[in-house]
This record gives structure tokens, C-alpha cells and sequence, in this order.
């Protein structure tokens, strides 16, 4: 097959989609495909060209890590203002269907995926599949249109006064998209999601080619096997590892640790990443004295010594009922490694921690109940053994292997009814 990928995230930068379409990349150049990627110069998280990246500016065109062609076209330097991103989107989104125009030499895809987050990726997907006369597959990390109905919600720490009513009048905008973006959802010949429940909600708004193909539950490098290590005697050690972003609830998570110091509890909260909402997460944590600690990015092969540091991880987002749709690829990766998850969870991604006993369940943004849940697990390491269900689990729904052949065959599916 020959594969066009619209992607506002990609490799060399770190996080979840870039992860997920790297593996996929990998795979599918293992299977003999010939993958060209439309991607921005890499200036995640940042908002700016990544330091050493400069020959991967717009206008580049690279044999990438897996020997797929990567065509860098433009982004717009952002803050950590919604609206600021979505004008680096819809840059990049502009200079894609730019480079579609351009021509790609002599090479024409068979099948064109747009991935999304990027909203605006799902409308350059959709016209560049329809000039080249393949088929659009739309690949949605998250609950989209859904999420807009919460779109004043996105930027709760951003500006007041004036610019406040103009960022709020720019996200209440944003919530009357969402009948536009299903009909564009409805003109691709499929859609994948990466949960089922989501699945079924677009299923009911009648798309009828949907298929979940869901996140990896990818190994570690340099993680051993886990055994948890510390008595009640020493700190209980919670990381959270990953995007520290909006949709996470974050707040509540230093709240929870705040509140269980003071009822004598002996913990560590440390973060390690980077996002939209980390500044408002450190000035909270400073207000309320509360033993966490912010540590940079790190790269994927050092992720083993965090990961070893830990007794258990919060996985966590924000009370939202279209998060009830999402499961975090986070939480594949700590089953995987036999971690106990604390879990400030709904929906779907509550339900898998709940049958694999993979760790302890609290409401989304509840600080009373998280607290409470760490104050046990420090007075009983017992309850940090999690058993191999999670594990197990992982190895029936998300390997990896299994995942990139699903995605393969749905291609070839929608390539074949032409």
C-alpha cells in the first residue's frame, strides 16, 4: 500500500500521537508499504522549533526513522492559549493541503489518514483526499466532536478583563463546530477511534464505517520487573508522567496531595512533563506547600528510572462526560508494566482498571477521595500488588503487532471498495 499521513504531531517530537504513529509507521513499513508523512517542523511541546531541529524546518523533505518520506511544511510559533494553538494548527493545516497541491513527485497514495488532535487536520484530510481521488481515513485520538461541548472549560487559568471575554467569545465559538465537524466525519469512508464506547456514539449518529483501533501498550526500555519497595515507613512515591494538559484535572491531584500531608500522610507527587497547564500547577503547588515536585521531559529510554522510582501512577482527566469516551494510552503502558494505577478515571477507562484489579478507582477532580486513596496505600504497600491481569489484558487489546495489522486491514478494506 502506498500511505498519506496528515499528522500535526510526529516524531522526532515526544508524546502519545506521535508515539502511536511511529509504531504504526514502523509496522507498516515492516509489511512493505511506502509511507509519506505531512507533518509540521517538529516544535512540540515548545510552541517553537525544537533546539537541534533546524534542518527539519518547513521545506524539508527526510527519510524518517522508519524510512517513510517526511514533508515538513509551517506551524505558528504558540502559548499556552487556546487560541494560540489553534492558529498553529490551522498554519500547519494550510501549508498541508499547500504541499498536496504541489504534487508529491511522482508518488500518489493509495489511502490518505488524517489524524486529529488538530481539528483542523480532519478539513485539509478531507480536501486533499478529495483532489487526489483516494479515500480519507479519519484517525481520532479523542472524543471529537464531543469535546467541544466543554470548549469554554479549556482554558480555565487564562486571561480576565477584555481578552478574557475575547479568548471566551473565541471557545464559545468553537462549541457551535461540532455539526460541521460530523459532517465531515460522515464524508470519510471510515473513522477509527481508539475506544469502543466512542465507537458506539458515532456508530448512533450514523457512520457506518467505524473501527477501534485502540493505543499500544508499548514497553519500557531499561524497566525491570516491578516488585513495589518501600514500607509505610518511607515517602509513598506517585508519578504522573505525560502531557500536563487541560483535559487532566491536574489541580485536584496536587489538592489530593496537599490535603493528605497534612493528615500526616508521608508522600511525593512528581510530575514529569511539560503542557499547557503545568505554570498553574506549579504556582498551586508552591500556594498550598504541597510535596510535589516538576521535573522536564524526559526522553522515552530514560522513562525506566521514573517509572522505577514509582509505587504507583496517576493516570487522571477532568470530570467531563466526553472523557467518559477516552482511556488514556498511558494507562496500556503502566498495566503493561505491572504498576499500580491511580486511577481518577470514568467511563470506559474506569471500567479496565476496575476488571483487571490494575489499581484504585477515584471520581475525576474529587481531592477528598484521591487523598483518601493514597493515605490507604501508604498505610498498606500490600494494596500496591496488582497481580498480571493487567498485563494480560494489555496482551489481548493492545499489542502492538496486532494493533498495526488491524489498521493495515482496514486500510485495504476502504482501498477496495474504491
Amino acid at each position: 500500500m502506498k500511505i498519506l499521513l496528515l499528522t500535526h504531531y510526529y516524531a522526532p517530537e515526544p508524546g502519545a500521537a506521535q508515539h502511536r504513529w511511529s509504531m504504526f509507521v514502523r509496522e507498516f513499513a515492516a509489511a512493505g508499504d511506502s509511507i509519506h508523512v505531512i507533518a509540521p517542523a517538529p516544535h512540540y511541546p515548545l510552541g517553537r522549533l525544537l533546539p537541534g531541529q533546524e534542518h527539519l524546518s518547513a521545506g524539508a523533505v527526510h527519510t524518517g526513522e522508519h524510512g517513510e518520506t517526511v514533508h515538513r511544511v509551517a506551524f505558528r510559533p504558540y502559548d499556552a492559549r487556546v487560541r494560540s494553538r489553534m492558529a498553529d494548527e490551522a498554519t500547519t493545516a494550510r501549508d498541508a493541503v499547500r504541499t498536496v497541491k504541489r504534487g508529491l513527485g511522482d508518488w500518489r497514495p493509495d489511502v490518505l489518514v488524517a489524524t486529529v488532535p488538530s481539528l483542523a487536520m480532519i478539513w485539509a484530510g478531507g480536501w486533499a483526499a478529495r483532489a487526489l481521488g483516494v479515500p480519507l481515513v479519519l484517525d481520532l485520538r479523542d472524543a471529537w466532536p464531543d469535546l467541544l461541548v466543554v470548549a469554554q472549560q479549556w482554558d480555565e487559568h487564562g486571561p480576565s478583563g477584555m481578552r478574557g471575554r475575547i479568548h471566551g467569545a473565541v471557545r464559545g465559538a468553537l462549541s457551535g463546530v461540532g455539526s460541521a465537524l460530523t459532517r465531515e466525519q460522515r464524508r470519510a469512508d471510515a473513522v477509527v477511534t481508539t475506544t469502543e464506547s466512542f465507537a458506539d456514539v458515532l456508530r448512533s449518529r450514523g457512520m457506518k464505517s467505524v473501527h477501534v483501533v485502540r493505543n499500544a501498550a508499548h514497553d519500557v526500555p531499561g524497566y525491570p520487573q516491578h516488585a513495589p519497595r518501600r514500607t509505610e515507613d518511607e515517602p509513598l512515591h506517585i508519578l504522573y508522567a505525560g502531557t500536563i494538559g487541560r483535559a487532566h484535572g491536574l489541580g485536584a491531584a496536587v489538592r489530593a496531595a496537599a490535603l493528605a500531608q497534612e493528615r500526616g500522610v508521608n508522600l511525593v507527587l512528581r510530575f514529569v512533563g511539560h503542557g499547557a497547564d503545568r505554570a498553574h500547577l506549579e504556582e498551586l503547588a508552591e500556594q498550598l506547600h504541597a510535596p510535589v515536585e516538576f521535573h522536564q521531559p524526559v526522553p522515552r529510554t530514560r522513562m525506566g528510572e521514573y517509572y522505577s522510582w514509582a509505587d504507583t501512577v496517576l493516570v487522571s482527566l477532568r470530570p467531563w462526560q466526553a472523557l467518559e469516551l477516552a482511556v488514556p494510552s498511558k494507562l496500556y503502558e503502566v498495566m503493561n508494566l505491572g504498576l499500580h494505577v491511580s486511577a481518577a478515571l470514568d467511563g470506559e477507562a474506569a471500567r479496565i482498571v476496575e476488571a483487571t484489579g490494575a489499581g484504585a478507582i477515584t471520581p475525576p477532580g474529587d481531592v477528598e477521595a484521591l487523598a483518601s486513596s493514597w493515605e490507604r496505600l501508604h498505610l498498606d504497600r500490600s494494596l500496591l500488588h496488582v497481580g498480571e491481569a493487567g498485563r494480560e489484558w494489555g496482551r489481548q487489546h493492545a499489542d502492538v503487532k496486532q494493533l498495526a495489522a488491524d489498521y493495515r486491514s482496514l486500510m485495504g478494506s476502504v482501498i477496495d471498495r474504491g
